[in-house]
């Protein structure tokens, strides 16, 4: 993975010796960047997704499976669900390769006025639009759970209304994240989610309590109950508004220089080419919205109370690895990416499968052991952190199936958005859009189909379906148009990753039970001696057996961190 450098006294024989050398020299040079942008944008991930569950598990300790909490995820479901269409879409697909070209074209000057027409624009736009679902969330609710029962409907368009602002302040803090990503600044932007987990979190178990909780006197003794969900589920509404805005004024620091004013002037020529990178997603989004979440959500409710509760919490589980791996990685290699599609030389050509086959490769050893561990983990994981409270070992049952079933298509997902942002590189959004109506089609399909026979579960095949299906096309045509995807190395990590991976979920699931037997599954104590040391062994026989291996990609990785912790 490193380049060996030559003696100082010896010299390149030819040119095309020096070339070569040099070409492997600022390939490793991008790769080592591609780590440590990947390191930055994993930590603020890890810091988001511990944050995300720890609001998951104060929801379900107040809340349970119950209907409060699915009209909590109706509502904000529906400003999500815009902030992706209109503005989050824009981000990694226009957004970041536009503004990269006009800030190392023509300066900082110049991407700050065109920083200021997107904020100036979105925020006029949307304002008119949270207009709009102030005064139709009645309706707006009833379209996306039609299922729901009216009193889950009424909450759910109370808590729509609170969340509704929301929307701007997540809006301007994508047009920011943008530009920050284009100047290569990645703290602020990393760790955004984060803040807007906590904000939430903090909402919810310092409001809801306030808001709920009454006293029900029994003989000499006081005992307390939560005895009016539908009142403290308004906490964590107002805690995700305020963690829009917090996340939004966390940026500030970043911005240091910055000249910002408010300015209409939509007829700026970046903001057409934007526009046209654009269009394709925007519809492959519409599909998206329309398919993934409102048909979802649809089908979710018809399977009882709890349904999207469910899905909630196991989808809640699975970001988790996807946010670690897929995610970061994704958004560390799409600058260089689409530096080196820029170029139309051999050189440029070989730098791209280069660039993309570290990150294939990455997250081929990253995502395989992490998919397997949870699988075999899951009910003990599930059951330390959520099943406390409210929250029951029937729901931990329901809640484990739900997460295996998506955890089958989790590999395949976190290569596909790699491949997805290797066509944004090469500025070309189409194909990925259309290869998603085709998934969408599959997952409709499927889900219709099974839903008779395996309720809530048929949405969970249907997924990891559309993610095998996706993944597979979008490889066979990238790999058609740039000459190759360097399979054979893949090929070799994703054989060599398997078996390690393999072993490890024998072990775990082999220790599991003995361990249990041992130390009990009563007790926070004893749940969490069960994960951590379960998963520890796990994760030192997959280990063992990569060093044995030798598989290259986490030597690599840990030769670059020891670098990092020598310096």
């Amino acid at each position: 993975m490193t380049v060996d450098t030559l003696p100082a006294n010896v010299q390149p024989a030819t040119v095309e010796e020096a070339a070569a050398i040099e070409a492997a020299r600022q390939q490793d040079e991008t790769n080592v960047g591609v780590a440590r942008a990947t390191g930055v944008l994993a930590l603020g991930n890890v810091a988001s997704r511990v944050l995300g569950l720890a609001r998951e598990i104060a929801l379900t300790n107040l809340f349970g499976a119950s209907g409060a909490v699915d009209a909590f995820n109706v509502a904000i479901i529906v400003p999500k669900a815009l902030y992706d269409l209109l503005i989050g879409g824009h981000v990694n697909s226009a957004l970041i390769p536009v503004l990269s070209a006009v800030a190392a074209k023509q300066g900082r000057q110049e991407l700050w006025r065109l920083v200021s027409v997107l904020l100036s624009l979105t925020t006029v736009m949307l304002a008119v639009l949270v207009l709009v679902l102030e005064l139709f969330a009645s309706q707006i609710v009833g379209l996306v759970s039609g299922g729901s029962d009216a009193e889950t409907l009424a909450l759910a368009a109370h808590l729509l209304r609170l969340t509704a602002p929301a929307l701007i302040c997540l809006s301007l803090f994508a047009v920011l994240s943008g530009a920050l990503y284009a100047l290569r600044s990645f703290m602020w932007p990393a760790f955004a989610g984060a803040v807007f987990n906590g904000s939430i979190v903090l909402g919810t178990v310092l409001l809801a309590p306030q808001l709920q909780v009454v006293s029900i006197v029994s003989g000499a003794s006081v005992q307390w109950a939560l005895a009016r969900p539908a009142a403290g589920i308004t906490a964590a509404a107002i805690g995700w508004l305020i963690g829009s805005l917090v996340q939004l004024a966390l940026q500030m620091p970043g911005l240091k220089g910055a000249r910002l004013r408010l300015t209409l002037h939509w007829r700026h020529p970046a903001i057409r080419q934007i526009a046209w990178l654009y269009a394709p997603v925007m519809f492959s989004l519409i599909m998206d919205t329309l398919v993934i979440r409102t048909f979802s959500y649809n089908l979710a409710s018809q399977t009882g109370e709890g349904g999207i509760a469910y899905m909630g919490w196991a989808t809640t589980l699975i970001q988790f690895p996807q946010g670690l791996v897929a995610t970061a990685i994704s958004i560390a290699i799409l600058p260089p990416l689409a530096a080196q599609a820029a170029l139309t030389t051999l050189e440029g050509a070989q730098a791209f499968k280069d660039t993309l086959g570290i990150g294939l490769r990455l997250a081929i050893t990253l995502i395989v052991p992490a998919t397997v561990g949870l699988f075999v983990l899951a009910t003990p994981i599930i059951d330390l952190l959520f099943e406390h409270g409210a929250f029951t070992a029937g729901d931990t049952a329901v809640t484990a199936i739900a997460l295996r079933l998506y955890l089958v298509g989790l590999p395949f997902a976190a290569l596909d958005l790699l491949l997805v942002y290797a066509f944004y590189a090469r500025q070309d959004t189409l194909t990925p859009a259309l290869i998603g109506l085709l998934s969408l089609t599959v997952y409709m399909v499927i889900a219709v189909a099974l839903l008779p026979r395996y309720g809530l579960f048929s949405l969970m095949i249907a997924d990891s379906m559309k993610h095998i299906v996706h993944a597979t096309v979008s490889a066979y045509f990238l790999r058609r148009r740039t000459g190759g995807l360097g399979q054979q190395r893949l090929f070799l990590t994703s054989t060599k990753t398997g078996i390690a991976a393999l072993a490890m979920g024998v072990v775990a699931a082999l220790v599991l039970p003995l361990l249990a037997r041992v130390i009990g599954t009563d007790g926070l104590l004893s749940e969490l001696s069960l994960v951590v040391i379960s998963g520890g062994l796990s994760a030192a026989v997959f280990l063992v057996l990569a060093v044995l291996l030798k598989i290259d990609e986490l030597r690599w990785l840990g030769g670059l961190m020891r670098r990092r912790l020598a310096r």
